[in-house]
């Protein structure tokens, strides 16, 4: 029995076009800064997020922590949002690697608003820790694929800076934002000191990442990538991949947007289901299932026995992501099967 994949947009496999791509790639050692094939890729990815320079990783996690590691000291403060990826899945990353604290902020569909930003900065007294950094995340990957307001972005782009305060943003999914919304990656980027991206999402890429800054940051975070054991040698193969992603994926990503609001539509006639059409917005699913008497690992268990494969955000919460292995007929398809489990 075929499986119908949507635990992550992270399962998609390069296909034969993105192969040929990836076996012609000029390649050279990346250390010594010789590889072409990622010297291009760095260079598209500055340009399109408006950045001086660019960072090729291995992982989105690497670049998010790069991000926090060359822009605080030991000691320091970092506000992200109280659901965000940083907090909750990056396995204590920021504690381990740059001995920072977080101080996560409930927000409203993964968004903090500049209101509730302000008050969480820590004031001069010499016991507090330095706040120097806020993280957010566009799209918000727990609250459901949420797009981040850009005039919210504006208001705490300005109210940080008053304060001597630099901006991350986690875009692991800005590709998203972007081809939802027709806002520019880089008209996103412009009010964060460092932003990340993600090739290996909806994208399709087998790998890879990108941390996009000025110069001067990225070059403090090449230095930390090689003690984070992230110095890659002949990596144009992988690069090539992602320009292929970059060139030919990004406009297809609201195929994926569709798909998930087609889902969304089948199953919230389920009972014991709850969607909020709010958090429709791009290519992932949030479905709250605190009304079953399953909790969600009995529920995907199940599920996945008759080939639908979803993951879990919580005990109460499943996950549905389109990607571009999955077509349209098949997310009818799994919304029949899911249909079909919940009416046993």
């Amino acid at each position: 029995m075929k499986k119908i994949d949507l635990r992550s947009d992270t399962v998609t496999k390069p296909s034969m076009e993105m192969r040929a791509a990836m076996s012609a790639a000029e390649v050279g050692d990346d250390v010594y800064g010789e590889d072409p094939t990622v010297i291009l890729l760095q260079k598209k990815v500055a340009e399109l997020l408006g950045k001086e320079s660019a960072l090729f990783t291995p992982t989105g996690v690497m670049a998010n922590q790069l991000a926090l590691k060359s822009q605080t000291e030991p000691g320091n403060e970092v506000i992200v949002e109280e659901e965000s990826h940083i907090f909750n899945f990056e396995t204590g990353a920021p504690a381990i690697l740059s001995q920072v604290m977080l101080r996560p902020v409930k927000g409203e569909l993964g968004i903090l608003r500049t209101s509730q930003v302000v008050p969480a900065v820590r004031g001069p007294v010499y016991y507090n820790p330095v706040t120097t950094l806020l993280c957010l995340e566009n799209t918000h990957n727990k609250a459901g694929g949420t797009i981040y307001p850009l005039e919210e972005i504006r208001t705490l782009r300005s109210a940080m800076q008053e304060r001597n305060i630099r901006m991350h943003l986690d875009g692991a999914r800005l590709w998203n934002a972007s081809a939802e919304t027709g806002i520019s990656p880089k008209e996103y980027a412009q009010y964060f000191d460092t932003v990340s991206v993600c090739f290996s999402k909806g994208l399709g890429a087998p790998i890879g990442s990108m941390l996009a800054g000025t110069h001067q940051t990225i070059e403090r975070a090449r230095k930390f990538r090689k003690i984070f054991g992230g110095g890659m040698r002949q990596v144009g193969i992988l690069a090539a991949a992602a320009i292929f992603a970059l060139e030919r994926n990004r406009e297809r990503l609201k195929e994926d947007h569709e798909k998930i609001r087609i889902l969304a539509k089948s199953l919230s006639s389920i009972r014991g289901f709850s969607i909020n059409p709010a958090a429709v917005q791009t290519n992932i699913l949030a479905i709250d299932i605190s009304g079953l008497k399953e909790n969600a690992s009995e529920l995907i268990g199940k599920l996945a026995k008759e080939g639908v494969l979803l993951s879990s955000m919580s005990e109460t919460t499943i996950r549905a992501v389109a990607h571009l292995d999955v077509n349209q007929d098949e997310i009818r398809q799994s919304a029949e099967i899911i249909h079909r489990v919940m009416e046993q």
